[in-house]
């Protein structure tokens, strides 16, 4: 393995190196192109392999935003910020700074969405970790074989439920690199100790598995014994090799989310974001839309649209939100309503799954609305006895959220909140333009997707968007900045309140539910330092620091250029 050792002096990173000219320039940790000064150039024996001139970083910026601007495609513009990515780590968190809200359509959603569907057409350098099921019995020798000394961070999944796409197989890789280049960007997490996985588990994706140039193993996805062996193997490999670190369980499917989740939950640091990030996130929404009509949290009643363990996880979150402010747990559920495929859960319902039964609602209590089948009650049928004031979509079932829906829900609320999040953009339930038509200008939006402001009767509506970005990041810096072993409910719901105050709302009651990302390297500080302190309250913690404001700022990250000498 190559020597990098990195160390800080006054606050400037400086890397020794035991690597030839070569080696370097092809490092994108360590390359900084026409960046490299003289005194590095002469020392490393990069005379000659760069043009004479010196350029600063911010020259380069312009070169490479230049060089952005022209590109006249989604999926253009995001193979160009990979392929910078791949050649110059620095400068492509430096383009991404400067410009977060104009760069995270194509680093993450929804164009990681097209990314992830074309992944083996598109595949031109690696990044991140693959282990196939064929090489079961060598995964602690794959993990051995990682060229890092060091690992704060993993993302990993295994391809079977990519954002509202499905089973995309291998091609799942392009989220835990995207999420990463987040944690990076936005939580200062430093890109040389973060890693993404696959776990190759095959497919049932008959489109990939006929495409010539799929890049997987190809054989239907595994399941049952196989498929949990698998899982601890790569636990216990990864958990040996790098024993500190926070792995972050992405895109599984509905079946095995939970099920790991709570398997791993407290035996290693982890947490998923589909059921964890995203409640964090939603809740924080919908904190903020109360605060914005001077309501109450304890007066709502929920419907969530989509009880997978993205939902499940949300009317969790909600339900530990409840209960901070004084109501029983058992009360708290019964203001929330949860509907799947086949209508309205409720404990009678036919074929109902262990999460849907955690929200079931009581028969008797359903049976008083009269509705002709119980086997599937409709969302409009929920809508009109429960009288929600929130209604939440992770259906990935487009315009569920009908124009009828919405105006039986106005009927009951001045203000409905509603959230269809569900991503990418072809699958939300609702766009926000006709949602603010239906409810005329009243409805309190925020979309999985990013959407435009949308003009309404002379007014300019900014939709926030309900992007977990808000979250995870600043939660995997506290994790690490207070050295927690483990990740509970309780550190995402302090981050969900921190975030909540920053809501554009608060000061004008027509504004976004969600501030600008120009603001979330701040935010992202705030939520880290309320997780570390919740860590240390609940006593999760390793030898914590005793300055918990001084450990998130030395954990920070910024995209400066360090200085490159060579080992002595």
């Amino acid at each position: 393995m190559h020597q990098v050792k990195r160390s800080s002096k006054n606050g400037e990173e400086v890397v020794e190196v035991d690597l030839d000219a070569s080696h370097i320039l092809h490092d994108p940790l360590l390359n900084k192109g026409t960046a490299f000064t003289n005194e590095e150039r002469a020392e490393l024996g990069l005379h000659g392999l760069l043009p004479y001139y010196t350029s600063t970083i911010e020259e380069q910026f312009n070169r490479a935003y230049n060089k952005f601007q022209n590109k006249r495609t989604d999926i253009g513009r995001y193979s160009f910020l990979s392929s910078l990515q791949d050649r110059n780590e620095t400068l492509f968190y430096y383009l991404c700074s400067q410009h977060p809200e104009e760069m995270l359509p194509y680093i993450y959603t929804p164009t990681v969405g097209d990314a992830s569907l074309n992944y083996s057409h598109l595949y031109n350098q690696h990044r991140g970790v693959y282990l196939s099921y064929p090489h079961k019995d060598c995964i602690e020798e794959m993990v051995n074989n990682i060229p890092k000394d060091r690992v704060d961070v993993i993302v990993v999944t295994d391809g079977a439920r990519i954002l509202g796409l499905g089973d995309l197989g291998v091609g799942g890789m392009a989220i835990p690199i995207g999420k990463l280049a987040l944690y990076s960007l936005f939580g200062g997490i430093h890109p040389a100790y973060t890693l993404p996985v696959t776990l190759d588990l095959g497919t049932n994706n008959k489109t990939l598995l006929n495409d010539p140039l799929y890049l997987g193993w190809r054989h239907e996805r595994l399941s049952g014994k196989e498929y949990d062996n698998f899982i601890e193997a790569f636990v216990q490999a990864i958990t040996k090799r790098f024993p500190n670190v926070l792995i972050q369980w992405e895109d599984f499917a509905k079946d095995q989310a939970q099920p790991i989740l709570d398997r791993y939950r407290d035996r290693v640091c982890c947490f998923n974001d589909d059921i964890q990030g995203t409640a964090g996130v939603v809740v924080a929404g919908i904190l903020a839309a109360i605060k914005g009509v001077d309501g109450d949290i304890k007066d709502q009643r929920i419907v969530l649209f989509g009880a997978g363990s993205a939902g499940i996880g949300i009317a969790e979150l909600i339900t530990q939100a409840m209960m901070r402010e004084g109501v029983p747990r058992e009360e708290a559920k019964r203001t929330i309503f949860v509907m799947g495929r086949n209508g309205l859960a409720h404990t009678a319902s036919e074929g109902l799954d262990e999460l849907k039964k955690r929200f079931a609602q009581e028969e008797g209590e359903i049976e008083k609305w009269g509705v002709k089948d119980m086997q599937h009650i409709s969302l409009l049928e929920t809508i009109q006895h429960v009288k929600p004031t929130i209604l939440i979509g992770t259906s990935t079932q487009p315009g569920s959220f009908t124009e009828e829906v919405v105006r039986e829900m106005k009927k009951h609320t001045p203000r409905p909140i509603i959230f269809p999040l569900s991503n990418p953009t072809s699958k939300t339930e609702a766009h926000p333009e006709d949602l603010m038509k239906w409810t005329k200008g009243q409805a309190l939006i925020a979309t999985g997707s990013p959407f435009k402001p949308v003009e309404y009767e002379g007014k300019s509506y900014v939709i926030g968007q309900c992007n977990n970005v808000f979250i995870f990041p600043g939660v995997g810096l506290g994790v690490i900045a207070s050295k927690a072993t483990r990740v509970t409910d309780g550190m995402f719901l302090e981050a969900a309140e921190v975030l909540s105050k920053y809501a554009p709302i608060l000061n004008n009651p027509y504004a976004s539910l969600f501030p600008r990302l120009t603001q979330l390297r701040a935010i992202s500080r705030d939520v880290a330092i309320a997780v570390a302190n919740e860590a240390i309250k609940e006593g999760i913690c390793k030898n914590p620091p005793q300055n918990i404001e001084k450990a998130v700022e030395e954990s920070i990250w910024m995209p400066r250029y360090p200085t490159i000498r060579k080992k002595k």
